[in-house]
C-alpha cells in the first residue's frame, strides 16, 4: 500500500505473505528526511518489538512501460531475483517498483529491458503529474487532497487516524477542491537554474493562479487552481515572462474536478 505523512511521500511494501508469517515491511521514503522518519517511526514504536533500520544493501528501481503495444503484458509477473517485483501501489501509468540486492543484473531480472537514468524517471512522472519527494509535497505545506493522493491510494476514508483526517474526509465528500497539483510545461527547456521553488504563477491578466513546485528540462508540476487550468500561464524571472501551460492527467478519475 501507500501513505503519505508529513514528509514528502511514503510507500509501504509488505514483504511477509501472511499474516501467520512475522511481519516485515519495507519503506521507500525521500533519503533527505530518511533521519526524521525513522524518529517519526520510532515516537509511536512504544514497547514493541519492533525492529527499524535502514537497509543500505537494497537498491530501488522503477520500472515503466514502455510506448509498444504488448510493453506492459510482456514483463515477469515474478522476478526470482528480485526482492520485491510488484504495481506502482499510487497508479498504472507509473508502472512497477522493483527492489533488489545492490549490484544485481536487472537485464536478467527484467530481461528486454532498457537502462535507463534517474531523470527519464522524473520526466516520466512529470509528465504524468506525480508527486513525489520533499520538493513536490513539501512537509507542512502540501495538503493530501489539493495533491491528488486520494486519486493514488494515498488516504483511507474508512479506517486510521491522522491530524487533518476530519477536514480532509468531509472536504473530500461534501467540499470542493479549487486547486490541484498538475503537470506543467514550458515551450524550451529551462536554464540550469530552472525556476524557484514556490513560485508564483499567473495568468495572462496577472491574477494569481498558483505556486511552481519543482521540475527539470521542459516539464515540472505546479499547485493551480482549476479555474485557471485551460489558460495561458507564466511566470514572471528575472524580469521576463516565462510562459507555460497545465494538462489534466489522462489517469484521473472522471470527473476529477471536484
Amino acid at each position: 500500500g501507500v501513505c503519505f505523512p508529513d514528509l514528502g511521500g511514503v510507500i509501504f511494501f509488505r514483504l511477509h505473505r501472511s499474516s501467520a508469517e512475522e511481519p516485515h515491511i519495507l519503506l521507500e521514503c525521500d533519503s533527505s528526511v530518511l533521519d526524521s522518519i525513522q524518529k517519526h517511526l520510532k515516537l509511536y514504536k512504544i514497547r514493541r518489538k519492533v525492529t527499524i533500520a535502514p537497509c543500505p544493501d537494497l537498491s530501488l528501481w522503477a520500472v515503466i512501460p514502455g510506448e509498444q503495444p504488448g510493453d506492459a503484458s510482456s514483463l515477469p509477473k515474478r522476478a526470482d531475483q528480485a526482492l520485491l517485483f510488484t504495481p506502482d501501489p499510487r497508479t498504472e501509468v507509473m508502472g512497477w517498483r522493483l527492489i533488489a540486492k545492490k549490484g544485481a543484473n536487472l537485464s536478467e531480472i527484467i530481461p528486454g529491458s532498457q537502462l535507463g537514468d534517474v531523470q527519464d524517471y522524473h520526466r516520466h512522472r512529470y509528465k504524468q503529474g506525480i508527486p513525489e519527494g520533499v520538493k513536490d509535497l513539501p512537509p507542512g505545506v502540501a495538503l493530501p487532497l489539493e495533491s491528488n493522493l486520494a486519486f493514488m491510494n494515498g488516504i483511507s476514508f474508512t479506517k486510521g487516524c491522522y491530524i487533518g483526517q476530519e477536514l480532509t474526509a468531509r472536504t473530500h465528500h461534501m467540499g470542493v477542491i479549487r486547486k490541484r497539483l498538475l503537470p506543467v510545461c514550458f515551450p524550451t527547456p529551462l536554464p540550469s537554474h530552472g525556476i524557484p521553488e514556490g513560485a508564483e504563477i499567473l495568468t495572462e491578466s496577472g491574477k494569481p493562479a498558483g505556486k511552481f513546485r519543482a521540475g527539470g528540462g521542459e516539464l515540472g508540476i505546479a499547485l493551480l487552481r482549476l479555474a485557471h487550468v485551460n489558460e495561458p500561464l507564466c511566470i514572471k524571472l528575472a524580469g521576463d515572462k516565462v510562459k507555460l501551460s497545465a494538462t489534466t492527467p489522462e489517469w484521473w478519475p472522471k470527473p476529477a474536478a471536484k
